[in-house]
This record gives C-alpha cells, structure tokens and sequence, in this order.
C-alpha cells in the first residue's frame, strides 16, 4: 500500500531564504528609475552618459564602449547618433589604427559629462544616505564582493535568463 502526500494548496511553498532576487532586483529598478528622471533633467539617459564617461577616460571604439557599458549593437549605434546629433560626441578615426573608428567626445561632451556625473553622484549618494551610516560601507562592501565573486560571471543555462530591465 502506497501512502498518498497530502496535496499541496496554492501559496504553501515555505520560503527558507530571503527573496534576494526581489530585493536586488526591485532596488535595481527603482535606482534606474530615479537615475533615468534626474538625467532627463538636462536631456540625457544613462547610457548617453556612460557613452561619454567611457570615451573620455581613453580612445575606445563603439564596440569597446558596448561591451562596458553592457549595450547591444544596435543600442549602442543609436545612443551614438543621438549624441552626434547633440554635438557631444563624433565617430572619428583612430590615431592608432585608421581602419578602426573611435567615439570622441566634443568640448560640450566633456562638459555634459561632468554634469551628468555630479548627477549619477548625487543619486547614488541619496540611495546609500538612506541607510543609517554604520550600514553604508557593509551593504558596499557586500555587494562588491558579490559582484567580484560569487556573482561575478552569468551562468549559462538553456532557458536562458531575461536580463534586468535598463534604464
């Protein structure tokens, strides 16, 4: 004779851990959404400003830039139309290497950067100044070693996983 379990009822499934992936999740959003709101303040987005910041620090090409800045191809190509059209950036040949093409930033780039800097900069700083001071250099702390270690590099898997939403 087999024993039957009892069957389950929907909602019983007992959590054993914290929702880390709500909570790392939802803070990530709302921290873009902040971000995304300041920043349109002077008429930029967030990878407009990481576009710049990125080609400021040294002669990179749109690829380059994708790939640190996590845009895909075509996203890229579009934030760097907009900022031509703004005046603040300009595909350029490479000093290096002619065949390849660089993102230069214009003088009203490098200031739109500074700018959008002392933004990002003040928007971080709400977030963390919302936590009682002696929490601020744990929760950094913890979330660099997690981004340095255990969740440094995305598992592969066949279902793949979405991606956070970007700003």
């Amino acid at each position: 004779m087999t024993s039957l379990a009892p069957a389950r009822t929907a909602g019983t499934a007992e959590r054993t851990a914290p929702d880390l992936s709500y909570l790392l999740d939802h803070t990530s959003h709302v921290l873009r959404t902040k971000m995304a709101a300041a920043l349109a303040e002077v008429g930029m987005t967030a990878r407009m400003h990481c576009v710049l910041v990125k080609a400021l620090e040294e002669e990179r090409t749109q690829i380059q830039i994708a790939e640190l800045g996590d845009m895909d191809k075509t996203t890229m190509v579009v934030t760097v139309d907009a900022l031509e059209k703004a005046g603040l950036a300009e595909r350029r040949p490479s000093a290096g290497d002619r065949r390849a093409r660089v993102i230069a930033v214009t003088d009203a780039g490098a200031e739109m950067a500074e700018r959008t800097q002392a933004i990002v900069d003040r928007v971080h700083a709400e977030a963390i100044g919302s936590l009682p001071e002696e929490m601020r250099p744990v929760l950094l702390a913890a979330l660099e070693l997690l981004t340095t270690g255990h969740l440094a590099t995305p598992e592969e898997s066949p279902a793949g996983a979405r991606r956070a939403r970007q700003a």
